[in-house]
């Protein structure tokens, strides 16, 4: 007989698959499809059990679900739990499957989402389903959300709901999403990584002006020449390393584990000791500006009035001028620096309530393990909402195989995650919902 937990794990798992199977791709600029598809899904699967869900749509097609559930202590402060629809692109003939087809083999469920973040949204969306299948309420109101357009910015989903309707989030201070509480093995122990911070966003756009001209000619004010160094100055440009509280900590507990010692100078051997993980973590360990796209000219014999370059730039806490600053001195002059999107950077307490909970909800499932605060590289939807005071944290359990890449899954080709681990995440989130 099936229990009500087994039956949990079951729906986490197919629920996810119903999602990889709507592409909800995000182009970026608006440009999209399927988000209100795969909206229109989620509200059903809570309707199914009896729960009203609500689709606010921000643009035609661009669709957001919010669903509040009271909590039995209404003195308490609202937990929003939230996970975007959206993902990024999937170029069909770099994959050994289709990426929406969900398929499972060896045990893995692959496509496009299955790591960001389908596998959370469905976790949530199964707990929720559990627990009101249960008659059992949580502590405190939860705020289940899932986010449109988190993969371009947010402007059609968190930073568009915190803007215009506000008044779902009303009695919430604290927050949990994507990009955290997965495992890693480091020297033989397994530690879940619970993201307590992340760095800042600065999407640029690279300007130079030239003469144009015919190719043949001598041209001493290309713009593209002029362009080329920008991106060359900003892209070979070694940003000096600096730590944070966050990465400090996770760093001396890295240490602990492993008898290695942190230098400061040279954390290279405590990255190495951390496996697949190291590249995220070493991202966070200083500021970075890539660049992404170029943009110049229509013809060969044409030498163009204008060339454009795009710089995806990542900012540390209380860093943010200072390397806006630094970029504007590598582009030099003739190049203008204009700002596509802005978001602060994040750094949380690894202390708390919220976190003790997290902890011991992680704990309860797999007792032998550790806890470790890291910093995301990237972005959340936590960013539109501290914009609104929503303190977030990054918590979406998975038990994984020490020899699994899951970091570098993250927008990649051929993108998987183990059955196994969202049945472990599913008890884990339903353990911290039900009883923070």
């Amino acid at each position: 007989m099936t229990t009500a937990i087994e039956r949990m794990e079951k729906d986490a798992v197919e629920i996810c698959r119903g999602l990889i199977r709507i592409d909800t791709t995000n182009y970026g600029g608006n440009k999209g499809a399927g988000e209100l598809e795969a909206a229109r899904y989620v509200a059903e699967l809570f309707d199914e059990v009896g729960l009203g869900a609500q689709i606010y749509e921000s643009a035609p097609g661009r669709a957001n679900v919010v669903l509040r559930i009271p909590g039995s202590n209404p003195s308490l402060p609202a937990l929003i739990v939230h996970g975007h629809l959206d993902v990024v692109p999937a170029i069909a003939e770099d994959w050994s499957v289709d990426p929406f087809g969900a398929e499972i083999i060896d045990g893995m469920i692959w496509g496009r989402g299955a790591v960001d973040m389908k596998n959370m949204d469905a976790m949530i969306i199964a707990a929720i389903r559990h627990l009101h299948r249960e008659k059992i309420s949580p502590r405190r109101d939860l705020i289940i959300a899932f986010f449109a357009d988190e993969e371009a910015g947010g402007d059609y989903g968190s930073g568009w709901m915190v803007q215009n309707h506000p008044e779902v989030f009303a009695g919430a201070e604290e927050a949990i999403s994507e990009v955290g509480g997965f495992s890693v093995d480091i020297n033989g122990r397994r530690a879940y990584m619970l993201q307590t911070a992340e760095k800042g966003i600065a999407w640029l756009k690279l300007t130079a002006q030239g003469m144009a001209g015919h190719g043949s000619q001598i041209n001493s004010d290309n713009a593209v020449t002029t362009l080329a160094g920008a991106v060359y100055r900003i892209g070979e440009y070694q940003w000096p390393l600096s730590y944070t509280k966050t990465t400090l900590s996770l760093l001396e507990q890295v240490a602990e584990l492993t008898g290695l010692e942190f230098d400061q100078q040279n954390p290279q051997p405590l990255l190495e000791a951390m496996g697949n993980v190291s590249r995220f973590v070493g991202a966070t360990l200083q500021n970075t500006a890539n660049p992404s796209a170029l943009q110049a000219g229509y013809k060969h014999n044409v030498i163009p009035g204008q060339a454009e370059a795009l710089i995806d730039c990542r900012t540390l806490p209380d860093e943010h001028e200072a390397t806006l600053e630094k970029l504007a001195e590598l582009a030099g002059e003739g190049v203008e620096l204009s700002m596509v999107h802005e978001q602060d950077s994040l750094e949380v307490p690894f202390a708390g309530a919220l976190v003790d909970t997290m902890v011991k909800s992680l704990l309860d499932e797999d007792p032998d393990a550790i806890v470790l605060p890291y910093m995301l590289s990237g972005g959340t939807d936590n960013k539109w909402l501290a914009t609104i005071g929503i303190t977030g944290y990054g918590f979406a359990p998975l038990q994984l195989p020490a020899e699994l890449d899951f970091t570098g899954m993250f927008h990649g080709v051929d993108e998987r995650v183990p059955v196994d681990a969202i049945k472990f995440g599913v008890k884990v989130l339903e353990n911290l919902m039900r009883s923070y």
